[in-house]
């Protein structure tokens, strides 16, 4: 049963593919760690993409972003749940470690805090893309509409604020 969508042909399918199968597979990456495990979820990110083709239509990089981020998770979840040992050394680890990791995040937090304070909303998405997720300046731009001087900009002054702090 149908309901009103249209079917998805080859070209529609790889010309998705070919726009945001990059930017799906950094997205894997840098949250599995894990080039095997990283392909296999952008797989899955298409599939899932495929089976919700009614979308189509309205599909755009956050949603590949987000499908591709959940879709991770999971993945990390599944992982996690089926192999206990090594959860097991990892609590250990954290567990001798634990006042030294709680004053490195909160150190971290308060230097994040003060570099992104007085700044605008977006900006801070901005560097997440940009310094974390791998995002290219013109892919950071055209995500976030703007233009590149624009997003150089911003990225200029939170090194700036950053300089400030360290």
């Amino acid at each position: 049963m149908e309901n009103n969508r249209t079917r998805i042909t080859i070209d529609d399918f790889s010309e998705l593919y070919k726009k945001y199968g990059p930017m799906v597979l950094r997205r894997c990456r840098y949250i599995l760690k894990n080039e095997d495990a990283a392909l296999d979820a952008m797989q899955d990110v298409f599939v899932r993409v495929i089976e919700r083709h009614s979308l189509l239509n309205s599909v755009c990089s956050s949603f590949f972003y987000t499908v591709a981020t959940t879709v991770c998770l999971n993945k990390l979840r599944s992982r996690a749940n089926s192999s206990c040992s090594g959860h097991d050394t990892l609590l250990n680890e954290i567990a001798d470690n634990t006042t030294a990791f709680h004053e490195d995040i909160t150190d971290t937090t308060l230097l994040l805090e003060a570099i992104f304070r007085d700044t605008r909303k977006n900006t801070q998405k901005i560097a997440v893309m940009h310094y974390i997720d791998g995002y290219t300046l013109e892919e950071t731009a055209a995500e976030m509409n703007m233009s590149v001087s624009g997003i150089r900009k911003r990225l200029m002054v939170l090194r700036k604020k950053a300089q400030l702090f360290t």
